[in-house]
């Protein structure tokens, strides 16, 4: 009776082994069952320890996938894992990784990566990378990269990039790049810029720069400038410049709004405090294609250092300089030579001191 017993147990378990591996299981053995335990080989759905040379064609395994390399043909890369992912020496060949993921050489999946993802050389994902990341020589995204990323030489993202990030070389994303960030020569983005932000060489944002922003040459936005901002060169934006700002040579924006101290200060419209030791430019003017020039005036309002005060429009506020020049004044000048354009004759060109006389213009 007990080796009949015995018999029928053993006769179940192997009918219910082969019952459930007949729907494809993949190519390979299992111990005790190819849908779990220890497996071996392209075993499609599995659960717990897993060694394969290459995966092709996965659906889901749960445990500890051990792969040595990757298939040519991304369309072979399907399915995710779920636990430890390790590499001899690429972990990848999958849609998704959740978890652990680590390869000698590299880990990379065509869909998204998530958890804790180190390559020696380089950790990417198709889509989303998102955790703690660490490649060698770079980490990258197709997607949005999030979390704690260190790429030896850089990181890059088509999406955002969000969280602690250091490149040794530099960080870029395609979108918004938000958090704490360190690129070594810069930091790039094509949409913002915010939070603490330092680059080595530069910071360049395709909008807007929000925060607290340090480069040793220059920062540059599109749009933007928003909030502490210093380069060792130059600092501009395409709309506006608020904040404190501070450059060693040039500061450059249509609007300048805050304080702002650099060697020459420029814009349309200036409000607030201007040091520049050299010179103070509002205004512009254009050559047109007949010859002529167009002058296109400015504001300065509040208060302005420099050697040479030049204001092409209305200054509303105090000067002080060598030089101070302006069509139209609603404050005063103090300086050397002290210029008036509205003002009757006798009294547009003053030393020490200036200001409006007369009813003006």
């Amino acid at each position: 009776m007990k080796r009949l017993f015995f018999l029928l147990a053993l006769v179940l378990f192997f009918n219910n082994t082969f019952a459930q591996d007949s729907e494809d299981p993949g190519k390979g053995f299992g111990i005790p069952s190819k849908r779990g335990g220890i497996g071996f080989g392209n075993l499609k759905k599995f659960t717990g320890i897993r060694f394969n040379f290459k995966d092709k064609d996965v659906d889901k395994i749960n445990g500890i996938n051990t792969t040595i390399w990757t298939t040519k043909d991304e369309s072979f890369q399907t399915g995710t894992v779920n636990g430890l992912s390790l590499g001899l020496p690429l972990a990848m060949g999958h849609d998704n990784q959740n978890g652990i993921s680590i390869g000698a050489l590299g880990v990379a999946t065509r869909g998204s990566l998530t958890g804790i993802n180190i390559g020696v050389l380089g950790a990417g994902a198709g889509d989303n990378v998102t955790g703690l990341n660490i490649g060698g020589l770079g980490i990258g995204s197709g997607g949005d990269l999030r979390g704690i990323t260190i790429g030896g030489l850089g990181a890059g993202s088509g999406g955002s990039v969000v969280g602690f990030n250091f490149g040794g070389l530099g960080i870029g994303a395609g979108d918004d790049l938000s958090g704490f960030t360190i690129g070594g020569l810069g930091v790039g983005s094509g949409g913002n810029v915010n939070g603490i932000t330092i680059g080595g060489l530069g910071v360049g944002a395709g909008e807007d720069i929000n925060g607290f922003s340090f480069a040793v040459a220059g920062i540059g936005a599109g749009d933007h400038i928003r909030g502490v901002t210093i380069a060792g060169v130059g600092i501009g934006a395409g709309e506006e410049v608020k904040g404190i700002t501070i450059a060693g040579v040039g500061i450059g924006s249509r609007k300048l709004t805050g304080l702002a101290v650099a060697a020459a200060v420029g814009g349309m419209d200036l409000k607030g405090i201007m040091i520049a030791p050299a010179w103070l430019r509002v205004g512009d003017r254009h050559k047109l294609d007949d010859g002529t020039w167009e002058v296109k005036e400015g504001t300065m309002t509040g208060l302005s250092i420099s050697a040479y005060n030049r204001i092409k429009g209305e200054q509303r506020g105090v000067v002080f300089g060598v030089v101070n020049y302006a069509m139209r004044v609603k404050g005063v000048q103090f300086g050397l030579i002290n210029i008036i354009k509205e003002n009757p004759r006798g009294l547009r060109v003053l030393p020490i001191f200036n200001t409006k006389f007369g009813r003006g213009n």
